[in-house]
Formats: structure tokens, C-alpha cells, sequence
């Protein structure tokens, strides 16, 4: 008779330790699942947002280091966010500002303008602020979509705006060497933005969409978490973008 020893256990180490995650849009939806999944992997984690009632309850739940509210938007409330952060950061993900949707027509030349420009110019100057303070190695982790890549009624000025940030990331990532640039283009994700654009269609689109999608569910927010933690820390991937709809594209 003999005896097989039990093998022991190999515990991984978390990927994030030591380190400071930044989440601009960090209050709800994709940017406070990814600050969940870095506080898992032993980041400290950095909150920004615009709600402060919203940011301080989600400060409190993923234990932040450093919370700030304001608008993303306003370039010198950015500059100051950045100033004002205790030390030097690791990665920056940003999530804030949503998709436009529309007949252009009824779009009025500023509506343009700012559609098209938003998501770029936000990244850029969040850029310019943060890569004087990140360690070597940092990320910067942007929002894109799939969905706005499809021409259609309703979908407006967004296929456009969507089209503009993957050679923007391209890019930045060239420029700002060796501190990595990323895009992350999701296709519907269940998240309270989703909610807010469907109101009393969403239930009906999360039916559809598993009826339908090769990977047979919807897509949470913890998938795209997922992928924004797997982008800080594998330090081979820049320049990219990294599509997650789960198929969504082929079957819309």
C-alpha cells in the first residue's frame, strides 16, 4: 500500500502590490468594479468623480487612499486633481464622459465639436497631467466602444467620435514611451449608465443580448475590470485597442 503525499497549495501573489491605480469616472459602473478588482491585487486606489455623494460612498466601500470630486472635463480642476495627489501614481483609468447619440442634423456646430473632441481631448489632458507622476512601468487605460463603430439611424456623431481613439492611443503610446497607452472599446455593459440611456428598455436589451451573443450573457462591468487589470500589469501590451462585447459586433 503506499501513500501519495498532498500537494501543496500555491498561493499567487496579488499583481497590483505596492502600487497606485487612479479612476476618473471611479464612483460607479466600470471605473468602481476596476477600483475593486485593483484593491484586490493589493493596489491602493485613487477615486475621482463628479457626484460627491456618490464618490464618498464608493471611497468608503473599496477603503480609497484619496478621493477628489469634480468635473474631468474642466482642465483646470484636472490639472489640480493631479497636483494635488499625495505621491507618484502607477496606472490611470479613465471612464468618465459617455457616448452622444442622435440625428446630426438636430446637432448644432458646438454639439460637433465637443462630440467629436471629448473623449480625445479628456484623454490627452489627462494624459499631459499624469505622466510626470507615474512610475516607470505605468499605464494609461482609456474608454472607447464597439457599438459606435456601426453606421445607423440613431446612432449619430458617435461612429465618428468612436473612429478617432484607437490611432489617438496608438499615438500617445508613442509619445509618452515608456509609460504604456491602452483602449478598452466594450460593446453594452450592463452598468447604471446603460440603465439610465434604455430606462424601461434595458430588461428587454439584456434579453435580447443573451439571446443572442456567443457567450450566451451580458457583459458586467467585472469584465471589463478584468481586462483593465490585465492591461496594468502585462507590461508587453501598448498601443492597442482590446475589444470586449462578447461578440457583439457579429450578431448586431
Amino acid at each position: 500500500m503506499t501513500s501519495t503525499a498532498a500537494s501543496p497549495v500555491t498561493r499567487r501573489e496579488p499583481e497590483l502590490t505596492g502600487q497606485t491605480v487612479v479612476l476618473i469616472g471611479g464612483s460607479a459602473g466600470i471605473g468602481l468594479e476596476t477600483a475593486r478588482r485593483a484593491r484586490s491585487e493589493g493596489a491602493e486606489v485613487v477615486l475621482a468623480g463628479r457626484d460627491p455623494g456618490r464618490l464618498a460612498r464608493a471611497a468608503a466601500e473599496v477603503g480609497a487612499s484619496h478621493s477628489a470630486a469634480f468635473d474631468a472635463t474642466d482642465s483646470a480642476a484636472l490639472a489640480r486633481f493631479f497636483e494635488d495627489l499625495p505621491g507618484p501614481i502607477d496606472h490611470v483609468l479613465v471612464t468618465a464622459g459617455g457616448p452622444r447619440y442622435g440625428p446630426l442634423l438636430e446637432m448644432s456646430a458646438d454639439d460637433v465639436r465637443e462630440a467629436l473632441s471629448d473623449h480625445v481631448v479628456l484623454a490627452l489632458e489627462v494624459a499631459r497631467n499624469a505622466v510626470g507622476r507615474m512610475r516607470p512601468g505605468g499605464t494609461l487605460v482609456f474608454m472607447g466602444g464597439t457599438g459606435g463603430r456601426r453606421i445607423g439611424h440613431g446612432l449619430g456623431i458617435a461612429s465618428a467620435a468612436t473612429a478617432a481613439l484607437p490611432p489617438f492611443t496608438a499615438a500617445l503610446a508613442l509619445e509618452l514611451a515608456p509609460v504604456r497607452v491602452n483602449l478598452i472599446a466594450p460593446g453594452f455593459v450592463d452598468t447604471p449608465l446603460s440603465a439610465s440611456l434604455l430606462g424601461d428598455r434595458l430588461d428587454e436589451r439584456r434579453a435580447e443580448l443573451r439571446a443572442t451573443l456567443p457567450i450566451g450573457r451580458v457583459v458586467g462591468p467585472e469584465d471589463v475590470a478584468a481586462l483593465a487589470v490585465h492591461l496594468m500589469t502585462n507590461t508587453a501590451l501598448t498601443g492597442a485597442t482590446y475589444d470586449i462585447d462578447g461578440g457583439q459586433q457579429f450578431v448586431s
